[in-house]
């Protein structure tokens, strides 16, 4: 890092929100800056999927001025900041260690340096098309990969690009099928079922499938297109994280220099281990 004076947490964040502009983000979400002074110097910034005590904890001890998360601290509403409840002594922690918070949530889920196109990347996509529209944003990806391929050769590709966690990638189909259209979304999708069959995806790959959905979906398809993927909440957007840090650095250009950045090695996936899991079953 330079000996040069430190950059604002404000010049930051106007670099910040070019990229994921606040505007971009869904009626209901809440983005921006959580913690902290515009005027306060920035000289390290810490990167993660979410704001837990454990990710602010390693923020603090690597000295970070600066934690910028995906998913929000304070999406609804709470009435007490004590450290009696976790969001109150994360709250706390970040006021005390003077370290500011600003999460870039839906709006990072939009962009062209966001959540989406870096999920789609890992697919192994070039060119994408948005999946939908909602609330006049372009979410989720669609787009084909180089050459068709059996749908348990394109998961396999998949795992060994994201980060490993307990309960793995799910799948629903069968595995010699082939894919080449894939539909992609970040996190939470399965209320884009719609969109995904009018994009003619072979496959939807996302995270957070639940029961029901699925296999309505499923029972619509009578067996064919498109098959589903859960990659895990956590481990699909985890992947933003790299893509961020470059995207950062670039549009700080030469005052890059100034400011150090780190990706937290803290796996924020909720899930510690799987029993009783048995491969195969009806698709």
């Amino acid at each position: 890092m330079s000996d040069e004076a430190p950059l604002t947490l404000r010049e930051v964040l106007e670099v910040i929100e070019r990229l994921y502009p606040p505007e971009s983000a869904q009626s209901w979400d809440r983005v921006g800056l959580v913690t902290g002074d515009p005027t306060q110097p920035v000289r390290r910034v810490h990167l993660a999927v979410d704001p837990t005590l454990a990710v602010v904890a390693e923020a603090r001890d690597l000295g970070a001025d600066l934690l910028l998360t995906h998913h929000p601290l304070l999406l609804r509403g709470v009435h007490s900041v004590a450290t009696t409840s976790a969001k109150g002594a994360t709250v706390t922690e970040l006021v005390v260690g003077d370290v500011a918070l600003y999460v870039a949530h839906t709006n990072a889920d939009v962009a062209a340096e966001g959540v989406c196109e870096a999920f789609a990347e890992a697919c192994g996509l070039g060119h994408t098309e948005p999946l939908a529209l909602v609330e006049d944003r372009p979410l989720g990806r669609v787009g084909d990969l180089p050459r068709a391929q059996p749908l348990g050769a394109f998961v396999e590709a998949l795992a060994a690009r994201l980060e490993p966690t307990a309960g793995g990638v799910r799948v629903a189909g069968p595995p010699g099928a082939e894919v080449r259209r894939v539909a992609v979304l970040g996190g939470s999708g399965d209320d884009l079922f719609d969109a995904v069959r009018a994009a003619r995806a072979d496959v939807y790959v996302t995270a957070d499938l639940r029961h029901h959905p699925v296999l309505e979906a499923r029972e619509e398809a009578r067996g064919g297109t498109p098959y589903l993927v859960d990659a895990g909440h956590w481990a699909s957007e985890q992947l933003w994280l790299a893509r961020a840090e470059r995207a950062l650095r670039a549009g700080l250009g030469e005052r890059a220099t100034r400011v150090d950045t780190h990706i937290s090695t803290v796996r924020t996936d909720p899930w510690t281990f799987v029993v009783g899991a048995a491969e195969g079953g009806s698709t």
